[in-house]
C-alpha cells in the first residue's frame, strides 16, 4: 500500500483485532509510530500537520482542532476541508452534534468523543464515566447519537470495561478504547505516556516503555558542556587552531588593497 489507510480499511478491521493508535506530537515520533506498525494516530491540525503526513505517509491521521475553530457549520466545513488538504485521514471532534452532521453530509470523515472528555471535564471532573447505569446509558446513547450524525468513529475515554464492551458491540463505529480495557476496536494512548516525556501525572491507564526525559536531560547537560568548552577555548586561545583556518601569502593582501586604493 502506498497511500495511508482509509476509513473502509479500519472498519475492515472491526471485530477481527484491535487498531493500533496513539496521539502524537512531533513528525519524529509520527515517523517513528509508523516504523513499529501503528495504523492510527490523532495530532493537531494546525501548520505542523503536513510535516507529520510527511513523516508518515501510511497511517491514518486523526486531525484534532483548537477549542473553538470549529464553531458553526461554515466553520466546520471549511476547516474540516483544510485539516484533509493538509494531510489528514479525519477530523478529531468532540463538539456539537449539528457540526459533525455538517461535515459528515461533506464526505468528510468525523471521528467523536464519549467518556472522559477532557475539555467538558468541568461537567464530570477527571474520572471514570459510566460506573452508574445512568452515566453508562447516557455514554451509550451520546455513542448512538453519533452514529446519527454521520460520524464512523468515536473515543471511549475512561469507560468501565463491561460498557465499553457492550457499546463496542452494539455499535457500527470504530471504538477508540482509551482506560477501557482491550475490548475496544483501537487501543489508543498518548505517545508521552509510552516516552515518559509527559509533564503532567502518568493516568492509571498509562504505561510508560521508555524513558526519553532521562535521556533527554542527559544530552541537555552534553549540550551544556560542550558549549561550556568551546567558551573556554576561545577565551584561553585555544580555539581556533592554525588547522581550523585558511591563510594567503602577503602578496595577495598587498594586490587586494591596490585594487581599492
Amino acid at each position: 500500500m502506498t497511500g495511508p489507510l482509509s476509513v473502509a480499511d479500519l472498519r475492515a478491521l472491526k471485530g477481527k483485532r484491535q487498531i493500533l493508535t496513539l496521539h502524537v506530537d512531533t513528525p519524529a515520533e509520527a515517523a517513528a509510530a509508523e516504523a513499529a506498525g501503528i495504523e492510527m494516530f490523532t495530532g493537531e491540525a494546525d501548520a505542523g500537520l503536513a510535516a507529520i503526513r510527511a513523516a508518515a505517509p501510511r497511517t491514518f491521521i486523526q486531525a484534532a482542532h483548537a477549542q473553538g475553530v470549529i464553531h458553526d457549520e461554515s466553520s466546520a466545513v471549511r476547516e474540516g476541508f483544510r485539516a484533509l488538504e493538509l494531510g489528514a485521514s479525519c477530523i478529531y471532534f468532540a463538539g456539537s452534534l449539528r457540526l459533525v452532521e455538517a461535515m459528515a453530509r461533506e464526505g468528510i470523515p468525523v471521528s467523536g468523543h464519549v467518556g472522559l472528555v477532557p475539555r467538558l471535564a468541568t461537567w464530570t471532573n477527571y474520572r471514570a464515566v459510566g460506573k452508574t447505569p445512568e452515566e453508562a446509558a447516557a455514554v451509550y446513547r451520546k455513542v448512538k447519537d453519533y452514529e446519527q450524525a454521520g460520524a464512523f468513529a468515536v473515543e471511549m475515554e475512561v469507560v468501565p470495561v463491561a460498557i465499553a464492551d457492550w457499546i463496542t458491540r452494539s455499535t457500527f463505529l470504530i471504538t477508540l478504547g482509551m482506560g477501557c480495557g482491550a475490548v475496544c476496536d483501537a487501543q489508543y494512548l498518548f505517545s508521552c505516556d509510552i516516552l515518559g516525556t509527559g509533564a503532567s501525572r502518568m493516568p492509571r491507564h498509562g504505561k510508560q516503555y521508555a524513558d526519553l526525559a532521562a535521556e533527554e536531560a542527559r544530552l541537555q547537560r552534553m549540550r551544556i558542556e560542550a558549549f561550556r568548552a568551546f567558551a573556554e577555548d576561545t577565551r584561553s586561545g585555544g580555539y581556533p587552531e592554525p588547522r581550523h583556518e585558511i591563510h594567503v601569502g602577503e602578496d595577495i593582501l598587498h594586490a587586494a588593497r591596490a585594487l581599492i586604493s
